[in-house]
């Protein structure tokens, strides 16, 4: 389809010298010969010259056009799957915001540079070969002049090219730094209009988008002063063709055909020059946003873990001498925890926030991996395992519920293949989804809107339960899983986990320690490290950090 394309280009620049060829033959041989052919001859020639030229420009423009719209397609469909695949630490230090710029606004840029602009540009530039090289044909000595050009012209186009591409850079950074302030405001809009900050938040809004805007305006004065420095180079070519071209036909040397035709093919070439030196923004904006999209889809994607296969795990789960790092600046964030859960059983985490509660769990299903020690599953270190099974094997509800603007029944069933309709309303049931269903027109089948801001936040926590329930992992993770369920609720919840707890490794994050007395071990966690460990009545009996936490909850 592109050489298609290409094809057209060909016959478009092409009917250039046709053209020219017809202007030259009707002034000599209509005007100085006198030929009554040409009456006719010229004229249909004119007419069958533009239907050609015509239809090598919707070639040219929609074969490439069609092109562009698959590059876009795929582009994307590639990158919001690398993304899919990029590892969490990717997402730490990179924003939501920036990798949907790169999505949307990047992939445009890089598809029409790919196809429109590249097929504009070689159109252009072969129209500007064939208008030189009829120049040439009619008169070689006229046409040597020109090539004179060619130093400081391309010394300009390569200086444009620079400044285009630098500028395109800074647009695409002001670009992500848009949908950055934007989501925010947009997602944080309650929060917004609680604090009256809406005025700065239009006001840091204005600050980047003036900052979009000055790029875009350096782009634009260098877009259009260079048209008008290329012409004005080219105007002394042109000055010094015309001296020398009036001088040859008073000599008689030119025939004023010739002449004319010269003149026209000079004022095309200059044309083509003129597209040309256009073409160049938008190839050097497509160069620079392909810069952007290739550095992510030639990251590494997240390892495809060991080769060992797992079918269902016992679910005795072991945490050996971990140590964790994000980043070295910051310390390390795990540091010599070890850990025994034996399968079947529940261990509570507990501690104040920021002592890696979360951060440890996350490490069984291989969200991350520690930088020294090991997890182990069954006695097998996670990382021989293959990642797909190993996340099989565990079901996470975290305190921030990820829902999707589906139905319920949808969210529910989420990832999960081969599950009958009465498995998911066993689900709901247990999670106490069911309960709240009269007050939905459609119950299961109720969309949630978006992140499910129709649902408030406990039923979307008992949603994200039941999804987990569905699951059936051997291995259970709740972090803070009923932090946003009132106490009814909350007891519901409870007592539904009990009963599935017997069957599975849990283990569970909480600050409300009535919600793990009855765990079968409980740790405690302070500055990455594991201070206490017991079961609710040692550490209460131990007088240690668990049991001041534990009076100060209870003290009212």
């Amino acid at each position: 389809m592109f050489a298609i394309g290409l094809f057209g280009a060909v016959i478009f620049s092409g009917t250039n010298g046709g053209m020219l060829w017809a202007i030259n033959t009707f002034l000599n041989e209509g005007f100085v010969e006198k030929n009554p052919s040409m009456l006719w001859l010229v004229p249909v020639g004119i007419v069958v010259l533009f239907f050609i030229r015509s239809c090598g420009d919707y070639i040219s423009g929609y074969f490439p056009g069609y092109v562009g719209r698959q590059v876009v397609k795929r582009l994307r469909g590639e990158l919001f799957a690398k993304y899919m695949h990029l590892p969490a630490a990717f997402y730490d230090r990179t924003s939501t915001a920036q990798m949907m710029s790169k999505l949307t606004y990047n992939v445009e840029l890089l598809a029409d540079a790919a196809t429109t602009s590249l097929v504009n540009l070689m159109r252009d530039s072969l129209s500007f070969l064939v208008a030189l090289g009829y120049l040439f044909y009619l008169n070689w000595q006229l046409a040597s002049i020109i090539i004179l050009l060619a130093l400081p012209l391309s010394w300009l186009l390569r200086r444009i090219n620079q400044l285009f591409r630098r500028y395109s850079t800074r647009i695409q950074s002001s670009m992500g730094d848009i949908t950055r302030i934007a989501k925010e405001g947009l997602d944080g809009q309650r929060v917004v209009k609680a604090f009256n900050a809406q005025d700065f938040e239009i006001g840091q809004f204005e600050l980047i988008n003036e900052r979009n805007r000055h790029s875009f305006m350096r782009l634009i004065a260098t877009k259009s002063a260079g048209n008008p420095v290329v012409q004005v180079i080219a105007s002394f070519g042109l000055a010094g063709v015309l001296f020398l071209a009036v001088r040859q036909v008073i000599d008689g040397q030119v025939s004023a055909g010739d002449f004319v035709t010269f003149l026209v093919a000079i004022i095309s070439a200059s044309q083509s020059l003129r597209s040309i030196t256009n073409g160049f923004g938008p190839l050097q904006q497509g160069i620079s946003a392909g810069a952007s999209v290739f550095e992510v889809l030639d990251m590494p994607n997240e390892s495809a873990g060991g080769t060992r296969t797992l079918t269902r795990a016992q679910g005795a789960v072991e945490f050996r001498d971990v140590h964790f790092v994000y980043a070295q600046e910051k310390g390390a964030v795990l540091h010599s925890v070890n850990v025994t859960v034996p399968p079947r059983t529940t261990l509570a985490i507990v501690g104040k926030s920021g002592s890696g509660k979360s951060t440890l769990v996350s490490l069984l299903p291989r969200f991350y991996d520690p930088q020294e020690g090991a997890v182990l599953l069954d006695g097998v270190n996670v990382r021989e395992y293959n990642l797909a099974d190993l996340r099989n094997q565990v079901s996470i509800v975290s305190q921030e519920v990820v829902l999707f603007n589906d139905t319920i029944r949808n969210n529910i069933a989420f990832g999960m293949k081969n599950v009958t309709q009465e498995d998911i309303l066993e689900a709901a049931r247990a999670a106490y989804v069911l309960d709240f269903m009269d007050q939905l027109p459609d119950g299961l089948d109720t969309r949630v809107g978006d992140r499910g801001t129709l649902l408030s936040g406990g039923q979307k926590q008992r949603v994200a339960i039941a999804r987990a329930l569905l699951k059936n992992a051997p291995v259970l993770v709740l972090d803070e899983a009923t932090s946003a369920l009132d106490t009814e609720s909350e007891r519901r919840i409870q007592a539904a986990l009990e009963t599935l707890k017997r069957d599975r490794t849990t283990l569970v994050i909480a600050h409300r320690l009535s919600t793990v007395e009855r765990a079968d071990c409980i740790i405690v966690m302070s500055e990455g490290a594991i201070v206490e460990s017991g079961t609710h009545s040692q550490l209460l009996a131990h007088e240690g950090i668990y049991a001041g936490l534990y009076r100060l909850q209870f003290s009212a």
